[in-house]
């Protein structure tokens, strides 16, 4: 039987190389399958990872119909979806893909993201946990700058780490970035510290 699959973690964990894994593995086997995604950071349309592999993709929005956008595809007929960035998924865009799953058997994978920048869940990832049949947390935890697990994602904006505004705002974790996002254990994402403190200079002689 089909299933619905979630897997989460914070940024710069290798979830798009995974996403890329999966959808080689399964091409490999012969199986016809979709990928899709939205606003990747290096453009629309594609699935790119950090350690510099990408592959094109379906890009959905806000209001496409996952459901229809599936089985209208052309072609042989698609037995796998795999769904990158499902933080941005819409609370009703998830049951669109339950319906995949339970009407069509078709298997759908799901990455993303479990909490935003404040640390609350994203609505896609909070009805993702509801319904999926498996709900993991990738093993591959990146740091924070205390060598702690970093589980949590923030937002810094002009060196500092901010708490308010739109949920959903492209960035990249690169230091020039006007934009940035870092991981941070819990501690330090509590604390609004982003950032190593700065080593003390002694003056004396």
């Amino acid at each position: 039987m089909a299933q619905l699959h979630f897997r989460y973690a914070a940024m710069n964990s290798g979830k798009s190389t995974m996403v890329l894994q999966y959808r080689h593995t399964y091409a490999a086997c012969g199986r016809n399958g979709l990928l899709m995604t939205r606003l990747d950071r290096a453009g629309e349309g594609i699935v790119s990872s950090r350690i510099g592999i990408s592959a094109d993709a379906i890009e959905f929005g806000a209001e496409t119909d996952l459901g229809h956008v599936v089985l209208a595809h052309p072609g042989a007929r698609v037995d796998h979806v795999i769904l990158d960035e499902a933080q941005f998924l819409s609370a009703e865009q998830v049951d669109q893909l339950a319906w995949l799953v339970d009407d069509h058997d078709i298997d759908v994978f799901t990455f993303g993201l479990l909490s935003d920048f404040r640390g609350e869940q994203f609505p896609g990832s909070a009805r993702l946990v509801v319904l999926a049949d498996v709900v993991e947390s990738l093993q591959v935890y990146p740091m924070c700058w205390c060598g702690q697990p970093a589980r949590m994602n923030a937002r810094v904006a002009d060196g500092v780490m901010v708490r308010d505004g739109d949920t959903v705002v492209v960035g990249n974790t690169d230091a020039d970035a006007e934009v940035r996002y870092v991981v941070l254990c819990r501690r330090h994402h509590r604390a609004g510290r982003p950032y190593a403190p700065a080593p003390v200079v002694s003056l004396a002689a």
